[in-house]
């Protein structure tokens, strides 16, 4: 089951402008996601999909492929799923969506979406452990699953409730993972469905896929998922934690 590695790369980001090509220890955003992606080893392919030709223009100069999508499109599953009709990508089996905002994505999270569709879930993706007060922030998404993994919910809200539970830091989430690998066929039905009750509601679009019957396996890895970029913050941590570890390899 040949596996395309494609990431969604949208220019106009509200709450960070530019974000694809801000610096993350001197190298823009969506380079530093192409080359940890690479480094994974579990793609056969990677692309960058972008609506943004400067975009395409700073991935390709890193030796990354990349194309332009139509830059209406809602959310980053439906610019994957672009990618994955075209001809040229028709003969991947499995299609992942490796967001562009998370450069710290860890191969084992990777695998474990991968591994999830090869267990015959739809869709698979991955989630680290939060422990105690963290999981109360709405930014953190935890994920409650089955004895065989498939996810049974996803919110922003800490799940499961502790009733009978001592201290705080004794309550450990599951804290859902950005990545989403897909069957060709399950990510072109999820990209074709109008969006869901609860979908609107946790603005998770995963629940989207969920509320219509597709299946979700999480893998569940013994790691803390360290936070994407999303706001100046974010990249000013992200670009200290990418220069430190540097450092400290170096």
């Amino acid at each position: 089951m040949p596996v395309l590695g494609v990431i969604p790369a949208r220019l106009g980001s509200t709450r960070l402008p530019r974000k694809p090509l801000q610096l993350i220890g001197g190298v823009p955003l969506v380079v530093r996601v192409a080359q940890r992606a690479s480094e994974a080893g579990v793609a056969d392919a990677l692309v960058v999909a972008t609506d943004s030709e400067e975009i395409a223009a700073v991935a390709r100069a890193a030796g990354v492929s990349a194309v332009l999508t139509q830059p209406e499109h809602e959310s980053g599953t439906d610019r994957v799923a672009e990618v994955a009709r075209r001809a040229e990508y028709a003969g991947f089996d499995i299609v992942v969506n490796i967001q562009g905002d998370e450069p710290f994505l860890s191969a084992a999270a990777l695998a474990g979406a991968v591994d999830m569709v090869r267990a015959g879930f739809d869709i698979g993706t991955a989630a680290g452990t939060v422990v105690g007060d963290a999981a109360q922030s709405p930014s953190l998404v935890k994920v409650v699953c089955a004895g065989n993994g498939r996810a049974l919910y996803f919110s922003r809200s800490a799940i499961p409730f502790y009733r009978d539970a001592g201290s705080a830091g004794d309550r450990r989430y599951n804290q859902h993972i950005g990545v989403y690998a897909c069957t060709r066929d399950a990510l072109l039905r999820w990209a074709s469905l109008p969006p869901t009750p609860l979908e609107l509601s946790e603005r998770l679009e995963q629940l989207r896929a969920m509320e219509n019957g597709l299946t979700i396996g999480v893998a569940l890895l013994d790691e803390t998922a360290l936070p994407g970029v999303d706001t100046q913050e974010d990249l000013e941590r992200a670009d200290a934690h990418w220069t430190a570890t540097a450092r400290g390899a170096a």
